[in-house]
């Protein structure tokens, strides 16, 4: 038997308690993610996921989610959902509830939403509005202050210039990935995200996509990527750090290769990377590819997440 533990991104801190609760008790991964996802999910003051996520280009929230079990590499995932809080629990249900696929987008994903019986209910916040009509203003140099309506012309075209400089507000902020490993050696990774802020409308990246975002193999470990979802796409990312496990690297190591690769890449969008594994013995790493960044670890003997 090993000694359950959870491991979590940026800000994942928020949801490792109520994770680390569920596996203290002799519970599983599966239900230890998603609960400490839904956390993260419903904290307001965290505008890159869940409600409270800052919108795409229309001014719309469109979130991203998926969730992988390491003992049968089962995979679920949801992209550009509109209207439902927790995106992790929809993952969760394409791969329980819809064995014969892996991955919903859009309306179908939100169809399949309602007939599980999810509610649906409002994503945009006003201080996320805010925060996006804030982003707008220095696109119209002062000129024009946009109406908010995504069917105004002004709006369209700043939004669009907006998108297309991929400019982000100051702050903490990126994709929110947990990985947990419970007392009978399962190891499950959730990745959940509102995407890169104003973005073109119905784009996914890699948080919902297995092997570049989300890979879990029990033989050798698991691993999720945040930042620039594109660059993580391009290397499949998370099953890199999966197969550099297999290889016999060690943890930060095996997420320091991948890196390594992604950022010989050409992409004039470029931005940081990040990635974070777990193994099946419990050991840990991360690695990015800026100076500034942490990851959060809890194990059943601790009361707060080590940083």
């Amino acid at each position: 038997m090993v000694e359950p533990i959870m491991i979590g991104s940026s800000r994942s801190d928020v949801g490792l308690p109520f994770g680390i609760e569920i596996l203290r008790h002799g519970g599983s991964a599966l239900d230890a993610v998603e609960a400490a996802m839904w956390r993260c999910e419903d904290n307001l003051d965290d505008h890159y996921v869940g409600t409270g996520g800052l919108p795409n280009a229309r001014g719309v929230v469109e979130l991203d989610a998926s969730i992988m079990v390491g003992s049968t590499r089962a995979f679920g995932a949801v992209g550009a959902v509109r209207g439902f809080a927790h995106p992790i629990s929809l993952a969760r249900a394409v791969m329980e509830r819809l064995p014969q696929h892996c991955f919903l987008v859009g309306d179908g994903a939100e169809t399949f939403g309602l007939d599980c019986g999810f509610e649906q209910t409002e994503l945009l916040t006003l201080e996320a509005a805010e925060i996006f009509r804030d982003a707008l203003l220095p696109v119209n140099s002062g000129e024009k202050t946009p109406d908010g309506a995504p069917d105004s012309e002004l709006y369209r075209e700043t939004s669009l210039a907006l998108m297309n400089r991929f400019r982000a507000h100051d702050g903490p902020w990126g994709t929110i990935d947990i990985l947990a490993l419970d007392e009978s050696g399962e190891l499950v990774v959730g990745v959940s995200t509102s995407g890169f802020p104003w973005k073109y409308p119905g784009r996914i990246g890699d948080s919902a996509i297995a092997g570049a975002g989300n890979y879990c193999d029990a033989r050798f470990g698991g691993a999720a990527c945040t930042g620039r979802g594109e660059m993580a796409m391009r290397v499949l990312g998370a099953r890199s750090v999966v197969d550099n496990l297999g290889r016999g690297l060690e943890p930060t190591e095996a997420c320091r290769a991948m890196l390594l690769e992604a950022v010989g890449l050409v992409d004039l969008f470029a931005s940081p990377v990040q990635s974070l594994c777990l193994t099946p013995d419990g050991q840990h790493g991360a690695a990015t590819t800026s100076g500034a960044s942490n990851y959060h670890v809890m194990t059943v003997r601790d009361e707060y997440c080590q940083t």
